[in-house]
C-alpha cells in the first residue's frame, strides 16, 4: 500500500469513528423500538410467505422479535449511514458536494430497490422452491428464529449487494480502478461473487446460492455499463 493510500485510509477511519459510534447507539435504540412492533411485522412476513412457524425453546420467540427489530433498524437507518459514509469519503477522495449527494441518493435507491425486489420476487421463489420437497411423509416444521434470520439476512444482504454499481463508479471516478480492469477481471469477479454468495446465503444449497450470485454478477456488468455511459476511464 502506498503512503498516499495509507493516508487516505487513516483519514477515512478517523472520519468514520464518531459517526459509527452514533450509529451504534441509534441502532440499539431503534432495535428496542422496532422490537415492540415486531409481532405485527412477523405476522405480515408469515402472511406474505404463507408460513406457519413453531418454536422449540422458551427464548426463541423473544430472540426472534429482537432479531427482527434489529433488521428493521438497519433497514431504516441506511440513508443516515449512507450520508455519513459518503461524507467521510469526500475528504480523502476529493468528492464534491454534488457528487456526494448523488452517491447518497443512488446508494439508497439501489439498496431499497434491491430489498423490495428480493422481498417481492427472489425470497418467495426461494422459499417455495425449498419447501417444494415436502410430502405426506415429510412435513416442514419451521422454527421462528431460523425463519426470521433467513428472511432478514437474505433481504438486507440483497439490498447491500444491489449497491455494487455505485461503488464501482466510485472506484473508477477516484482512479482506484478503471473500467478496463473491471472488464479484464470478470473471471475473478465471478469467483469472488460465488464465495460472497455462499457466505451470505443462509442455506448451502445451489439454488439459494444462485438466487444471490446471479443478480450480483448482473449488477457487476451493469456497473461496467454505467461507468462506460458516464465516460469514466
Amino acid at each position: 500500500m502506498t503512503a498516499s493510500k495509507g493516508h487516505r485510509l487513516a483519514r477515512l477511519i478517523l472520519d468514520l469513528r464518531t459517526p459509527m459510534l452514533y450509529l451504534g447507539i441509534l441502532l440499539v435504540a431503534a432495535t428496542a423500538a422496532f422490537t415492540v412492533i415486531s409481532p405485527q411485522t412477523l405476522r405480515f412476513l408469515q402472511a406474505h410467505l404463507n408460513q406457519e412457524l413453531a418454536y422449540f425453546t422458551v427464548t426463541d420467540p423473544f430472540l426472534a422479535h429482537v432479531r427482527l427489530g434489529l433488521g428493521l433498524a438497519i433497514f431504516t437507518t441506511v440513508p443516515l449511514f449512507s450520508w455519513w459514509f459518503w461524507k467521510a469519503m469526500a475528504g480523502p477522495f476529493n468528492l464534491t458536494r454534488p457528487t456526494r449527494v448523488w452517491f447518497v441518493l443512488f446508494s439508497c435507491l439501489l439498496f431499497y430497490g434491491g430489498t423490495i425486489f428480493c422481498f417481492m420476487v427472489t425470497l418467495p421463489l426461494g422459499v417455495n422452491f425449498l419447501l417444494g420437497y415436502q410430502s405426506e411423509q415429510l412435513q416442514a416444521v419451521i422454527a421462528v428464529g431460523k425463519f426470521v434470520t433467513f428472511v432478514t439476512v437474505f433481504v438486507l444482504a440483497f439490498g447491500f449487494i444491489a449497491m455494487l454499481p455505485i461503488f464501482m463508479v466510485f472506484g473508477a471516478k477516484s482512479r482506484l480502478l478503471t473500467r478496463k480492469s473491471f472488464e479484464r477481471n470478470r473471471g475473478y469477479a465471478v469467483l469472488i461473487i460465488t464465495i460472497i454468495a455462499a457466505l451470505i446465503t443462509p442455506t448451502p444449497d445451489m439454488v439459494n446460492l444462485s438466487f444471490m450470485a446471479v443478480p450480483m454478477y448482473l449488477l457487476y456488468e451493469s456497473g461496467i455499463m454505467i461507468i462506460k455511459l458516464l465516460k469514466i476511464e
